[in-house]
């Protein structure tokens, strides 16, 4: 499933960094942290390799 938006696609990236042991989890925000504890990294991977060329900056409310 991939990403929906850009603002998306960077929390999955910043969790998946956190996942993997790149950054501290205690460094992750917000959404970020919320995917970290929810998502497995194979899901993870797949917000983040999205592409975000035509992507919206932020999800629409509707």
């Amino acid at each position: 499933m991939p990403a929906t938006s850009q603002a998306q696609q960077k929390a999955a990236g910043a969790a998946l960094s956190a996942k993997r042991g790149d950054t501290k989890k205690s460094e992750l925000k917000g959404a970020s942290k919320g995917m970290y504890e929810s998502m497995s990294e194979k899901q993870l991977e797949e917000f983040a390799e999205t592409r975000r060329k035509g992507l919206p900056e932020k999800k629409s409310k509707s």
